[in-house]
């Protein structure tokens, strides 16, 4: 029998997370980033152990999306809308 082939495992958002993009006013900034960046930073954040961790990178996190051209760190750029 063939393996089954990998799927992302899709991550819900914490209340918490939620908490903290409606305060900053950047839940819309969340949903134009395209899912596997939402779902990556969920569970980036969600596996965290600590309590410390999750808080620092819950505040990456928005830095990140208020800031508008970072992705984990990195420069990203939101790809040009098709005609």
């Amino acid at each position: 029998m063939p393996p089954k082939p990998l799927t992302p495992q899709k991550h819900a958002m914490p209340g918490f997370v939620r908490s903290a993009l409606e305060k900053r006013d950047l839940v819309e900034a969340f949903r134009a980033r395209p899912a596997y960046q939402q779902n990556e930073y969920l569970g980036w954040i969600g596996k965290a152990k600590l309590e410390a961790d999750k808080q620092k990178r819950l505040a990456q996190f928005v830095d990140e999306l208020a800031k508008g051209d970072v992705y984990m760190g990195e420069p990203w750029a939101a790809p040009a809308p098709k005609a």
